[in-house]
Parts: C-alpha cells; sequence; structure tokens
C-alpha cells in the first residue's frame, strides 16, 4: 500500500487523498468533505459504501454495522476501509456531515483520573496544543497494546489549557477499558484523533434543552450542560438533564451540574433509576428514562432541542418517543450511534 491514494466519490464528485495511517472515512474528513457517519467504529453502519473501481483493505470484515445482506451487495464501511491505491466509490455524504472542526491526530499524556461512580471514571488527557472541539463530540483513542481506535466522547469544553476529558465506563471483557483502568498510568502516552462527531451543541437555538444520558453517555451530555452554560444560553432558557442509571449507586452527575451557575434555576437534574431495589434507599424517579419526559417537561415535546447518549436500547426508545409518538422535527434531535 503507498503512503496516499486518491479517493474520488462517485456520488458527489469530490477527491481527497488518504494517508496511509488512515481509513476512508478519517482522511474524507480530515480534507474537509462530509462523507456520511456516526459512531466512527465499524457498528451503526452510517458510512456504507460502493466500491466502484480499485482495491481496499477491509480492517474489521466482522464489524456489526455490516449485515449479511450488505456484505453479499458488495457494501463496504468507509470507517473500516483502506485504499490500497487510488479508487473510486459511491458514498453519501451531506452538508451536515462536514467537520466545523477537521479532525487531526496528535499525542496526549494522562494526567489525572478519578472516579464518578463505581464503574465510572474521568480520564484527563493533555496534549502539546489547544484542545479544539465542539461541545458534545467524541475522540478516537488509540491505546497501548489495544487493537483498532475506541471512541470516546469528550466531557468537558474546548480551552487552551489543551486538556481532553473522558468519562468511561468498564466494559466486562472490554480491551479498552482493561487498558485504561488496569493498565495506564499518569505519564503514559497514548494517540487522540479528533473531533468527531455531528451531536454537537447548536447554539444558535432557541428552545430549551433536553439532555439525556445513560451509563457513561453521562460524557457527552455533561459536555453539552457547560458548553450552554459557556455560551450564555440559559440566561432565557432552562435546561432538563436527565440521567437513567440500573440502581441508585449507579446515578451521577449532579455534583458536576451543581458547580455550574444557573443550577436549580435554569438547570434542572432529573434522575431516574430502572431497578431501584430496596425503596427506601431511592425517593427519585423510577423506570425508564425516556418516560419521564412526558411527566416533566411542561411544554410539548416539538418545544424543545434535544441531546442524547446512551445504551442503544435507551436512544432507540427517544427516537420512537420524540420522531414517532410526537413529530418532534429531526432538526431538533442530535445523537451519535454507537454500538
Amino acid at each position: 500500500m503507498s503512503d496516499q491514494a486518491r479517493i474520488t466519490n462517485q456520488k458527489d464528485g469530490s477527491t481527497f487523498v488518504q494517508a496511509a495511517e488512515d481509513s476512508i472515512l478519517r482522511a474524507a474528513l480530515r480534507a474537509g468533505i462530509g462523507l456520511s457517519y456516526e459512531c466512527n467504529s465499524g457498528g451503526c453502519g452510517g458510512c456504507k459504501f460502493d466500491l466502484v473501481e480499485g482495491e481496499i483493505e477491509n480492517l474489521w470484515p466482522e464489524a456489526p454495522g455490516l449485515t449479511e445482506r450488505d456484505k453479499k451487495r458488495g457494501r463496504h464501511l468507509a470507517c473500516q476501509c483502506r485504499a490500497r491505491g487510488d479508487i473510486t466509490i459511491a458514498a453519501p455524504s451531506a452538508g451536515e456531515y462536514v467537520p466545523r472542526l477537521p479532525p487531526r491526530r496528535r499525542a496526549a499524556q494522562l494526567a489525572l483520573v478519578r472516579d464518578i461512580t463505581h464503574d465510572i471514571r474521568e480520564f484527563r488527557f493533555v496534549a502539546a496544543d489547544s484542545a479544539e472541539f465542539l461541545p458534545g463530540q467524541f475522540a478516537m483513542l488509540d491505546l497501548p497494546e489495544v487493537t483498532g481506535s475506541r471512541a470516546y466522547s469528550l466531557a468537558n469544553t474546548p480551552n487552551a489549557q489543551r486538556e481532553w476529558h473522558f468519562q468511561i465506563r468498564r466494559v466486562p471483557h472490554g480491551q479498552g477499558t482493561h487498558t485504561l483502568f488496569d493498565r495506564l498510568a499518569v505519564g503514559d502516552e497514548i494517540g487522540l484523533d479528533g473531533p468527531y462527531g455531528v451531536a454537537y451543541l447548536r447554539t444558535d437555538s432557541p428552545r430549551d434543552l433536553v439532555c439525556v444520558a445513560g451509563g457513561s453517555g453521562l460524557a457527552p451530555m455533561v459536555s453539552i450542560a457547560r458548553g450552554a452554560v459557556e455560551a450564555g444560553m440559559l440566561g432565557d432558557r432552562t435546561l432538563y438533564f436527565f440521567y437513567g442509571a440500573r440502581t441508585p449507586r449507579d446515578v451521577c452527575g449532579e455534583d458536576m451540574l451543581r458547580s455550574l451557575e444557573g443550577f436549580g434555576e435554569r438547570i434542572r437534574f432529573i434522575p431516574v433509576v430502572s431497578l431501584p431495589g430496596d425503596e427506601s434507599a431511592w425517593s427519585g424517579a423510577t423506570g425508564y428514562v425516556h418516560d419521564q419526559l412526558e411527566r416533566v417537561l411542561p411544554g410539548t415535546l416539538p418545544d424543545y432541542e434535544f441531546y442524547f447518549a446512551g445504551p442503544p436500547p435507551m436512544t432507540q426508545a427517544l427516537q420512537e418517543l420524540l420522531m414517532v409518538g410526537h413529530k418532534v422535527p429531526f432538526g431538533q434531535i442530535h445523537f451519535d450511534r454507537f454500538f
């Protein structure tokens, strides 16, 4: 494989160059071209394309983002393929995917680790240059002795202190979280590539904001809340922050929101527990977090700007509630699918 390959997208006529270490998708985004995507890690299938001419290398043939039908039709994932020389593809693209901040590779050192819950930790990395991203975006981390990049959402906001904060939940038998939780030490260096993601804060929206988080979906929603405060959006708007947890000990996020200006007046925290156990140990809302939206929000759902992140069943239920049940315009719904 050559150091560079020229890629032509037959659908929109764009041409861009792929460096040897990049996937087709990352090369396009670095060039400012908006190929369709969401997770950038092989799970969602949002970056499917057809190979028209040339040869490619498939980095993960078993990626769940491709169905058996896709494979029979000869389809591929742009986030999991590299060009072997010049190629022509047919891939969907749209203006909404054009990166406002083209992603870049950089080295970063682990500077601090702190526990948030029994299975969620915050990892703070410092890079050599300023941390430029949009609230709600994610980055790809290249970890020592872990095959392939891992996508993790940012919890902080862009800053000149060069800090990238990630709140990550331990995944049983997960290679990435095993390295982060059990092997990586303060001072160790990793590769950090970003920013990525289209579910970032829309500062021009006049509507009240609703953030819904589940599990480690906490990170991008905290970033959204922090970004809204920094942008001065809550002067005449309210932010409703729902957090869905399995048990009372899994509930988190309130301390981070409490430190923000407007908490209690302009920022409301609504935790929801699906398995309360001993009723005396939990006095808050119970059930599924998406069911609380209709009960808590004072207006009709199309009145709000929605952001959410969490387990696939939660995000699927929210999509159905908002788009099917209440006809919320798609432009007011922001999420990146991860699996």
